[in-house]
């Protein structure tokens, strides 16, 4: 939920056809596609990770949202889906609020706040991206 720039720095490592080390911000992921694909499955796919960061930030804007009123939530889950029909793709997200004393209002309040994390609004803006030779 920050306007900083974010480096990522993503190099192939031969273990497969398509695996690659990923460097983003301190932490480090590997990547590849699946056997069926023609990797080692040796890491999460592409979309794997955009997957998991409409997940990972879903449950933090709720969580966030939550504190900020401090309402009684105790846990966030969010089960996800990706797939494509043709060129569209279908994200589906399922926010699993933890928290036997949230009322109905607060319930309903977070669950739209779910579809209001920023790599939900990228998703479903127009982002540019420039591509060019290094």
């Amino acid at each position: 939920m920050s306007e900083k720039i974010i480096s990522a720095h993503v190099i192939e490592t031969g273990e497969s056809a398509f695996a690659v080390d990923i460097a983003v911000s301190g932490h480090s992921i590997k990547g590849d596609e699946p056997v069926d694909a023609g990797g080692g499955d040796l890491g999460p796919s592409p979309y794997d990770v955009l997957t998991a960061a409409l997940g990972e930030c879903t449950a933090m804007t709720v969580r966030w949202y939550a504190r900020q009123h401090q309402w009684p939530l105790d846990k966030v889950e969010v089960n996800l889906t990706h797939h494509k029909e043709g060129p569209q793709d279908f994200f589906t997200k399922e926010v699993i609020l933890h928290g036997a004393d949230l009322t109905e209002e607060q319930r309903t309040r977070l669950i739209a706040i779910a579809g209001k994390c920023p790599v939900h609004k990228t998703l479903e803006g127009t982002p540019i991206i420039e591509t060019r030779a290094g």
